[in-house]
């Protein structure tokens, strides 16, 4: 297991968990977002291809539409 924070939650993931894997445990696969990992944005194409790592901070920000 590995050590990571999620908007400023530490949280507990098995290792080798990619951002695109997370998103969809969590529900929000199709969404409209943004995800940055350690002060970088990863792109939507590279979500498949970045895996997460012990200690890495991630800010997950959903886009909400209205009007």
């Amino acid at each position: 297991m590995i050590q990571v924070f999620i908007n400023g939650e530490s949280e507990t993931l098995p290792p080798d968990l990619t951002v695109s894997a997370l998103l969809e445990a969590r529900g929000l696969a199709g969404k409209r977002l943004a995800v940055e990992r350690n002060g970088e944005i990863v792109p939507k194409a590279r979500h498949g291809a970045v895996t997460l790592a012990e200690g890495d901070r991630l800010e997950v920000v959903v886009a909400v539409g209205g009007g």
